[in-house]
């Protein structure tokens, strides 16, 4: 309780929503020793809405808290980031996961998470990529729904949201991903096409499973900003969707959007018509009272936005008592994961991140042996935990790096440790962008030694969104001006996507004496990784798997559990980008001075002993059929030719022919995890319907008559055993067979 909070509150007769109570980072600068602990939440939420009711208008407020990665204040659950989970490619993990996420935030008093998922990765140098779920939408989409199915509790819009169970607003809407030059922000110059089949296929997702509400993001679509875009927030997702959910603006997005429009009533009206309800702290958005009397916004379009304000929270049950949805002081919630539960799926879901690339017969590592672990990231826990996260508890038994992790395995006698270098340069350097490791010379003369007379050495390169408190950060949290050895989150977009010489230093040393090198690339982007591939004879790369990454990691190396697949295409070089799997066939051979097929295609991974084929004849079904919820199924079996069950994706891609339309070089159909038992082959059944099989160039699923070759194996393109699926009219026919 503020002074701030009673002026604001006397100022406007109460309160809509309120943001951040919990929140604790380093741009909020809250701390272990200044914050909300869990066990008090639930009393510092009620006092604010008690302050409300009593003097304010009586309507209750809603608490909007962040949970990109787990609820985002002190003793919340840290997740692994969705980029990592989207190498896990399990639906069912993540919806628990989020289920769980939502009992700890509703438990403790929070209605509303703001909760990234729509963005999709198209451009590896932009320092959000590891908020997006993968570069291929329908990966996206799948697991956006998950998320908005286990931390709503909902199948549906309207649906009410218990009291164990949060509204998700999910964020960004729309496009992003696709920033002129990765950069944070930038517009997006793409066609209505390629916005509707790439970047709003996972809303739509969202929407479908009754999503509580969207963020408008802050880019522009062809130079329409997104917070004041009617067609995208009103056309779009609610006249052509039948989605009547709410919209909220991104922090200080209305604010931006001075730079089209000569006034902050102006902007307010902007935004106000385009459809957005809610608005994150803009100084603009107070303004809608002059922006009515001035004519340049009518007062039925307040009204309308009111509306869905209210309806928002009747559907969370927040009227009807002096104290609206005064929680339980516990930070438990009935039916929600706890304690060792809790952390089993934090745990299993960083083993599934773990991806495979080579193994160069040097894994699994054998007890006994001598290891040297190396790198920058060997032994920092912020190296694996993302950004936005907040502070961890101290001590923090449930932590580990790999480092720790090997040193627990191997005993501290047997692991030899050297840090090598920064991210950015070389240690000891205050230049993070000198070329070389002049900063401390003896560093690379540590690895060395540490590497001599090892029996492998375990080099952990990457990046970190690592923030600090005393770093510098924008006004709406975005790191500003970024300190030497952040290389992710938001705010550090990077011009090149290749590992600093600084790191590769540090893999040339490692090997000098001839000692086997297994690399582990712990970030949160795609890297060009051609170069370290020819250094390393064996590579695992790892999205940012949260504080337990360090045991996933060395279980992958000791026990052979790697089994992600990459959830978004790896480019050859810094200059092949943009680069995705699903990019259109293009009819130019490519560049002349680099192999843009050394590049590793999404759904990359070495998983030994296991195979799949697909089974079966080519299916049809007709276009009415699919529209009125028909499907076309296929079967994939799975051989696990290993002495231990495994848990592994089986992917199905594609590739449309349309006439007319240039195709993409394939497409992710669906995916779905399975578990095989040792020398045994399981049957994975898919039915593929209206998502999978229709065209999505309007932002939703149409039925055309189509030929699709389907296929389950790695190829990028459709190798001779695909099987052609058909999408048939009313004569049985398709366009591409006339």
């Amino acid at each position: 309780m503020t002074d701030v909070l009673r002026r604001e509150v006397d100022r406007w007769g109460g309160l809509g929503a309120l943001y951040g109570v919990l929140r604790a980072d380093p741009w909020s600068a809250v701390r272990w020793d200044n914050g909300i602990p869990p066990e008090r939440s639930a009393e510092a939420y009620a006092a604010v809405q008690d302050h409300v009711n009593t003097f304010g208008d009586g309507i209750p407020v809603l608490f909007v808290e962040e949970a990109p990665h787990g609820l985002m204040a002190l003793g919340g659950t840290t997740l692994p980031v969705n980029l990592a989970l989207g190498a896990g490619m399990d639906a069912e993990l993540t919806e628990e996961l989020a289920a769980a996420v939502a009992a700890e935030a509703r438990a403790r008093g929070t209605h509303v998470a703001l909760v990234s998922g729509l963005d999709v990765l198209r451009d590896p140098r932009w320092g959000r990529a590891e908020e997006c779920f993968s570069e291929d939408p329908a990966l996206a989409a799948l697991l956006v729904a998950a998320t908005v199915r286990g931390m709503q509790g909902t199948a549906s819009a309207g649906d009410p949201i218990d009291g164990t169970h949060v509204a998700v607003v999910a964020k960004h809407l729309a496009g992003q991903g696709a920033g002129i030059g990765g950069r944070n922000g930038s517009g997006a110059p793409i066609g209505r096409r390629e916005f509707g089949e790439i970047h709003l296929r996972p809303a739509h997702a969202a929407a479908r499973v009754g999503v509580a509400g969207f963020m408008a993001a802050y880019n522009d679509v062809d130079g329409v900003p997104c917070s004041a875009n009617e067609e995208l927030l009103t056309g779009t997702i609610r006249e052509q969707w039948g989605w009547d959910g709410l919209v909220m603006a991104d922090g200080t997005a209305i604010d931006r959007l001075r730079d089209s429009s000569p006034d902050p009533a102006f902007a307010a009206a902007l935004a106000l018509k385009a459809g957005v309800d809610l608005s994150l702290w803009d100084e603009a958005f107070t303004h809608i009272e002059p922006a009515i009397e001035r004519g340049l916004v009518e007062e039925a379009v307040l009204d309308r936005a009111v509306d869905r304000v209210l309806a928002l929270k009747r559907r969370l049950g927040l009227f009807g008592s002096p104290t609206p949805d005064q929680p339980a002081a516990d930070a438990g919630a009935a039916g929600a994961p706890a304690g060792r539960d809790l952390i089993e799926l934090v745990d299993r879901a960083a083993r599934q991140s773990v991806v495979l690339v080579d193994d160069g017969g040097l894994l699994p590592l054998r007890p006994g042996q001598i290891l040297a672990v190396v790198g920058p990231n060997a032994d920092d826990l912020d190296a694996q935990l993302g950004d936005y996260t907040p502070p961890r508890p101290a001590p923090d038994p449930a932590a580990s790096t790999v480092r720790s992790a090997l040193t627990a395995r191997f005993g501290a006698d047997r692991v030899r440790y050297a840090e090598g270098s920064r991210l950015r340069g070389p240690l000891g350097s205050t230049d993070a962008a000198a070329p070389t490791n002049t900063g401390a010379p003896d560093a690379i003369d540590q690895v060395r030694a540490a590497s001599a007379g090892a029996d492998v050495c375990v080099v952990v390169l990457g990046g970190t969104s690592r923030r600090t408190y005393d770093d510098e950060f924008a006004d709406n949290g975005a790191v500003d001006g970024p300190a030497l050895d952040t290389t992710n989150g938001e705010g550090v977009d990077l011009s090149s996507v290749a590992l600093p010489q600084a790191q590769l230093d540090v893999v040339q040393a490692a090997r000098e004496d001839g000692t086997p090198v297994v690399a582990v690339v712990l970030d949160g982007r795609p890297r060009a990784l051609t170069e370290l591939r020819s250094l390393v004879d064996a590579l695992l790369v790892v999205p940012f798997p949260g504080p337990s990454g360090g045991e996933a990691v060395a279980a992958a190396l000791c026990d052979g559990t790697a089994s992600g697949r990459l959830p978004a295409t790896f480019p050859a070089a810094d200059g092949v980008m943009p680069v995705a799997h699903d990019e259109r066939m293009e009819t130019a051979r490519g560049y002349v001075d680099t192999d843009v097929l050394q590049r590793l295609p999404l759904g990359t991974a070495l998983l030994p002993g296991i195979s799949a084929r697909l089974t079966g004849a080519a299916p049809s079904v007709a276009a009415s059929a699919l529209t009125a919820g028909g499907t076309a199924q296929l079967t994939v079996e799975v051989t696990n030719a290993g002495p231990e069950p495994r848990s592994v994706p089986v992917p199905l891609y594609g590739r449309r022919h349309e006439p007319g339309v240039r195709p993409r070089r394939r497409q992710l159909l669906a995916v779905r995890r399975v578990t095989v038992a040792p020398g045994a082959t399981a049957e994975v059944g898919f039915e593929l319907g209206l998502d999978a099989l229709g065209s999505w160039a309007s932002g939703a699923p149409v039925a055309d008559p189509v030929t699709i070759s389907v296929w389950c194996t790695p190829e990028s393109d459709p190798p001779a055993h695909a099987l052609p699926v058909r999408v048939t009219d009313q004569n049985g026919a398709t366009p591409w067979e006339r």
